[in-house]
Parts: structure tokens; sequence; C-alpha cells
């Protein structure tokens, strides 16, 4: 029993009194969990249509065959619906049991990783199950609808044809559809340029990738000849100049295929140059923007402390700033469930050191006294106005409002006389400390360069959002792989008999494993390409919206091992997929038949 002294917050309603630090985990958490959903899902979708198209293109006998006898295109185009219905069914069946029983390993790894508070608990509810369910079988039949339409239109006489070479690469539709997806990705990005926020810009970079991703794998059959024509043998050795010619001319001589195979390496090589550049631009980014922000030679900060002591802070002699927790009440709410950050400062030292505060009514030097504070221009508040708050120490102070200043002036959410802070809050504990010169830092605390302080202000949130940029990184790149070797497996299978004909001409097993190994090569190499372009072009918006909203030059960051290990990871398995069934297929010559001779 509490009396009337508070009141007892049970259910959802605890979230009210959750603290600040777990509040912002699980926000980053929930923030995981959505991106890969997004992710997984448009990432499903592309691999499943990709992998329905090659299969298409390498059934066109079978498909002209079953025209010939007598089906009609709608016929055909129900048939493939129906294969799409059987598999997304299944396998939406097999996912969802495998995520079930993974759900609990995969929340305890969120919270060991600290992307969730260790409070947090996987629970199953009916809702994510039955969406999975129903999941599968429309996502295989959304990634189907072009290839069944392409496959109702293959006629009877492809049954007949011995050679494979595409008569038509690309049709208008196509262009058209690949050039309103390129255009949609390109006024995204401008308004990634344009974007005010950073959380918007980031949801525009997405969407527009995601367009320019679709665009250029609709495109892509026009780009594989002229970067084809560019390669030259990629061997130095006796028959490299063969095994190129014939490299270069499979590729020409089926464009559709090549971009097909290219498509899954286009959309791991972009997602993840586009995801590991922008988180590590932005915070490079904001840490130029906070460093541009301070007025000072060097920052004293703790060593290895949850802060410095008033002793600590009277040794430097620098302006410091001591942080506590208050709570917002407003009427008709409960009280205590507005957390805010509160900064004791002293107004002139403050307003020295700050080399963005901007004051749009009232005056800072008023901050003096035990009853002022100093608010945002977001409260939509004036001077004079009243400002209640509850202080770390349970009591409830009417404050006066003496200055309002922009949303951006501040490091926290409103500033207090330091002794106000003190006076209710005697454990906090001072976080920053602006000098001019470099002094010999007190006991429990060190003296960094301005750089340093902005890179390490957010150290424990940037390592966050790095590990959940791998994870995103991890979910593309885990589905990109599979479709790699799902469709060079495929084409491996489609292609034996092309390869013992080769063999029949005299190459050797080697040499026709070279073949297959060079031809993988170039097919990952045109997907890296074009993935690397495609998420150039976003990560060239966002520097532009960054360098826009922190007032400063922005340096694009790429961390190249990350994008190397992802292109290597689908060259490994583009070779695998190609040269282990090429090499079991090829375990005997073939016979040479004889030739007779009459005379």
């Amino acid at each position: 029993m509490v009396g009337g002294d508070g009141r007892v917050l049970t259910g959802d309603a605890r979230g009210g009194l959750e603290p600040r630090g777990d509040a912002r985990t699980r926000w980053i958490g929930m923030q995981v969990l959505t991106a890969t959903a997004a992710l997984a899902g448009f990432v499903t979708v592309f691999v499943v249509a990709s992998t329905f198209a090659f299969t298409i293109a390498q059934r066109r006998r079978e498909l002209g065959l079953l025209r010939a006898v007598g089906a009609t295109g709608r016929q055909v185009r129900r048939m493939v619906y129906a294969e799409a219905l059987v598999v997304g069914a299944g396998a939406g069946l097999v996912g969802l049991l495998v995520g079930a029983a993974l759900a609990p390993m995969l929340g305890r790894l969120l919270v060991d990783a600290g992307l969730e508070p260790a409070t947090f608990v996987v629970r199953y509810r009916l809702w994510p199950v039955a969406t999975s369910l129903v999941a599968g079988p429309v996502i295989a039949l959304l990634a189907v609808f072009s290839a069944s339409r392409r496959a109702a239109r293959v006629r009877p006489l492809e049954a007949l044809r011995e050679a494979t070479v595409e008569q038509r690469p690309m049709g208008r539709v196509r262009v058209a559809t690949g050039a309103l997806l390129v255009a949609a990705g390109v006024a995204l990005s401008v308004g990634t340029a344009t974007a005010d926020e950073a959380r918007i810009a980031g949801q525009y970079a997405l969407y527009a990738v995601m367009a320019l991703v679709a665009g250029a794998t609709v495109l892509a059959p026009a780009v594989v000849g002229p970067v084809v024509r560019l390669l030259r043998s990629p061997v130095r050795r006796p028959g490299g100049g063969a095994i190129g010619m014939l490299v270069r001319g499979a590729a020409l001589t089926a464009t559709r295929r090549t971009a097909a195979i290219a498509a899954p390496v286009l959309l791991t090589v972009a997602f993840a140059v586009l995801v590991s550049g922008m988180v590590r631009t932005t915070t490079a980014a904001y840490a130029a923007g906070r460093a541009d922000n301070v007025n000072a030679g060097w920052i004293v900060v703790p060593d290895r402390a949850p802060g410095l002591s008033d002793q600590a802070v009277a040794a430097t002699g620098g302006t410091a700033l001591l942080p506590t927790t208050v709570f917002r009440t407003d009427p008709g709410e409960l009280p205590a469930n507005r957390p805010l950050t509160a900064l004791g400062v002293d107004p002139v030292g403050f307003a020295a050191a700050n080399r963005v505060l901007t004051v749009v009514a009232g005056a800072l030097t008023d901050l003096r006294g035990d009853d002022t504070v100093v608010v945002t221009a977001g409260t939509n508040l004036r001077p004079s106005a009243p400002y209640e708050l509850v202080f770390a120490d349970g009591t409830m102070v009417s404050l006066r409002v003496v200055a309002v200043v922009t949303d951006d002036s501040l490091p926290g959410d409103l500033l207090v006389p330091r002794a106000v802070v003190r006076a209710h809050d005697p454990s906090a504990l001072t976080s920053t400390v602006y000098v001019r010169d470099r002094i010999e830092p007190p006991v429990g605390a060190r003296v960094v360069d301005v750089a340093t302080w902005a890179a390490e202000a957010d150290a424990a949130e940037d390592r966050l959002v790095w590990l959940f940029t791998l994870l995103l990184i991890g979910v593309s790149a885990g589905y990109g792989a599979i479709a790699v070797a799902n469709t060079l497996l495929l084409a491996a299978a489609g292609r034996a008999a092309d390869l013992r004909l080769i063999r029949l001409a005299g190459a050797t097993r080697r040499q026709v494993v070279w073949l297959v190994t060079a031809e993988s090569a170039v097919v990952v190499l045109i997907g890296a390409l074009l993935g690397g372009t495609v998420a150039l072009v976003g990560l060239l918006s966002i520097r532009a919206g960054l360098a826009e909203q922190v007032g400063a030059p922005v340096d694009l960051v790429v961390p190249w091992p990350v994008v190397g290990g992802v292109v290597g990871l689908c060259l490994l398995l583009a070779v695998l997929a190609s040269v282990l069934p090429t090499w079991r297929a090829l375990r005997h010559r073939p016979a040479r038949s004889p030739i007779g001779i009459v005379g």
C-alpha cells in the first residue's frame, strides 16, 4: 500500500517508469527487428523473383513443348502460379517452425549484444504466426508474376530449337519499367539529400536503394554487353585466350541469363555498401558536428569512472555540465512519466563554450536562483511561463522559464542552475568540463581533444548501431548467398550438355573448370559493379543531407573490409556452386563418335 503518496502502475503502464537507458535500448532493438523484417521481405521477393525468372529461361523448351501439345498461355501461367504456391506454402511452414525454435536464442543474443534490456522476454502471439503462414504463398505469388507472364508467351516452336541464343534481351515494357524504377530511386535520393532529420533521410535512402536495385536488375541485360566487352581474358596461360573468348561469348549471347545470375550479387553488394557506409558516414558526421558545436580547446571527462566529483571540477577551472534526470508533469498525465535530461550549468560559461546556442526569447543570464529554467522552442513556452518538474529526490518544483533557445542549442533537454541540481540530486556527477588549455587532469579524470571527445560521446550507442548494421548485412548477405548458390547450381545443371560438347572439341577437364570459374567471376564482377554504383548514389545523397544537417563538411566513409568480405563471399559461393557440379559431371571423358570412310 502506498496511500496518497504514490500510484501503483501495472501491465503496459509500467513503461512510464522505465529507465531512460532501457527505453532507448528497447527502441534500438525494435528498430533492429523492424528493419530486419522489412529488408527480409524485400530481399525474399527479389530473390524468389530472380530465381523464377531464371528457371523460366532454363525451361523454355519444356514450356514450348507444352504449348506444342495444346496447352494455352493461361494454362502455362496457372501451372507456374501453382508451382510457386506449393513452394511458398511449404517454405513458409518450414520457416515458421525454424523461426519459432530459434526465437528464444535470438532473444538471448539481442540481450547479450545490448540491443534489448535484460528484462526482454520472447513471447509467442497468434498474429505473427498467421502472418508468417500467409506471407510465404503471397510472397511467392507476387514474385512469380512477371515470370508467369513470360512463360505464357513461350511459343510452340521453342521446343524445336537447338540453340538457346536470346532473340530479344529486353522489350519495351521492361525498358520502361526499369526507367521508372530508376527515376523513382533518383527522386528518393533527392529526398534523402534534402531531408531535415537523419531518421527520415535514412528511410528515404533505404527506399531509394530498393528502387534502384530493382531498376538496375530490370535494366541489367543492357549493361552486361558493354561491361563484358571491356573485359579481357582473365588468365595468362596457354588456352587462356580461348577461355576468355568463350566467357565473353557466353555472356554476350545470353545477357538475360547473365543478368539473372548477377542479380543476387547486385542486391547483396548494394545493401552491404549502403547500410555499412551509411552508418559509418553518419557516425563520423555527427561526431564532426558535435565537435564543431563546442568552443573549447580540450575536454575533461571521467577516466573509468561514472563521473567527476565537485572537487575534481573545481580543480579544472573550466565550464562543467552536471546532468540529472527530471520528470515533466502535465495536467491529466501520470506523475513522473516524462523523463528529461536537465543540465546544471553556469550560464556565462555555457554560453561561451557552446557555438550553436541561440536564444529566441528571454535572456540566458537570468538563469540564477532556485526557481529558473531554460527550455527549448519545442516546448512552445514563453518567458515567465511556469514549468513544473519532479527531481530525483521526488520533490515537485515549479520553475519559471527565463529563456527559450532553439531545439539544437542544448546537449540535453533543459538548463537549470548548477546549485539546483546539486540541491535535489546530491549524487549527481559531472560528465563533461570544457577547458581552454590542456591541464593536468585531476584524479579520476582524463583530458582529451575535442575530436576524440566527440567520437567517444555516443560510443556505446554507436556500438549497438554497428551491431544492428552487421545484423542487417548478415540478413541480406545470407539471402544473397543462398540465391547465388541456388542460381548457379541451376545454371550448371542446365549447361551440362554444352560443357560436354566443349570437352569433345578438345578441351581438358581442367580447362572446362577454369572456364566456369571465369564465368562465375565475371558474373560476380558485373553484380558487384552494379550494386556498388547503386549504393554510391544512395551514399552521396546521404552525405549531402548530413552536411546540411550538421552544418559542416562530411566525408564519405565506406568500411571496405565489410564490402570486401561480402564480395569475397559471393565470389566463393559462385565458384563453388559452379565448379563442384561441373567437376562431377565431367568425371569421365565423353567418347568420340566413330567416323566411317566410304570409298
